[in-house]
């Protein structure tokens, strides 16, 4: 019965957070029905409804939810556990799942994380790449990459990553054509590349200071695009000026592709950081990435 149980309950965790029978059984490694047939002797043992099933979806029900908060953390704890087990094999092994976003993968991650996997071939890595200010406990994450400014004070914070800067780029053909802006507020008189936030749907609003005045300006333009090398490679075609990391473009720079403008309302700030919960306990393999990552202190 404890068997029975304990494998019921594993079962329904996983449909509970899927939300989906077709989603989970190919995580079990069950058939669809058998996990069906599993969760309703699980619901008659318990003499309580715990999934709403209808024919495009399944939900827990209030019950479902309260017991899915209760045994989630148990089960984690197990799990943590166990794998910390099979670390102490001669070679560190283990699942480490990782998001962040565009940048911060090509500019900080990728180059760590080559080297990083050749080394260490028993240890697994994905890496989700989402622009969004992902909830990496919801979603089931080891750690995540986000600006210093925008991590949780309740999160364990490592710098991986310098000071970053911004930079407004325009191509020499589109400067001559349309003028060199000198103050943010000329900008509403230019063509813009614009973003859209994945979070919330809006436009992100491009950011500026200067001998402590800030300035958060709303542009407006053509194109709105959410890929990096998409955004500098319309700037560079000469659609318009486009708001992107410093180091994103230093090559076109260099080239003459591209002519920075603004270059002074653009101040360093806060970098990369790798986030990840401060209750969670951690396999050699995640210690083992964090020190790869891990930078030294940056001078002032």
């Amino acid at each position: 019965m404890l068997k029975d149980n304990f494998n019921d309950l594993l079962s329904f965790m996983v449909v509970a957070r899927e939300r989906s029978f077709t989603r989970a059984a190919a995580q079990l490694g069950v058939s669809q029905s058998a996990l069906s047939h599993a969760m309703r002797n699980l619901e008659a043992r318990l003499g309580i409804r715990l999934l709403t099933r209808t024919t495009r979806s399944v939900a827990p029900t209030e019950a479902g939810e309260q017991l899915l908060s209760r045994l989630s953390p148990h089960l984690l704890e197990m799990e943590q556990e166990l794998t910390a087990l099979r670390d102490m094999r001669d070679k560190p092994a283990g699942n480490i799942r990782l998001t962040a976003g565009e940048h911060a993968v090509n500019a900080v991650l990728w180059p760590v994380l080559k080297p990083f996997m050749a080394r260490y071939p028993d240890i697994n890595i994905e890496v989700t790449v989402d622009n969004g200010l992902t909830d990496i406990v919801d979603g089931r994450f080891d750690a995540g990459v986000r600006l210093g400014e925008q991590i949780a004070r309740d999160m364990i914070a490592v710098r991986i990553a310098p000071d970053m800067r911004m930079a407004v780029v325009g191509s020499p053909d589109y400067l001559a054509r349309y003028g060199v802006p000198g103050t943010p507020e000329q900008l509403a008189h230019h063509r813009c590349i614009n973003m859209r936030l994945p979070t919330r749907g809006g436009l992100y609003v491009w950011e500026f200071e200067k001998a402590g005045r800030e300035l958060r300006v709303r542009v407006e333009g053509q194109l709105t695009l959410n890929s990096l090398p998409q955004r500098i490679d319309a700037a560079e075609a000469g659609l318009g000026l486009a708001y992107v990391p410093e180091d994103a473009v230093e090559s076109a720079l260099a080239s003459g592709k591209l002519v920075r403008v603004l270059e002074s309302w653009c101040p360093p700030f806060d970098g990369y950081h790798l986030y990840y919960p401060s209750r969670r306990q951690h396999t050699t393999a995640f210690a083992l990435l964090v020190e790869a990552l891990r930078i030294g202190p940056v001078s002032a």
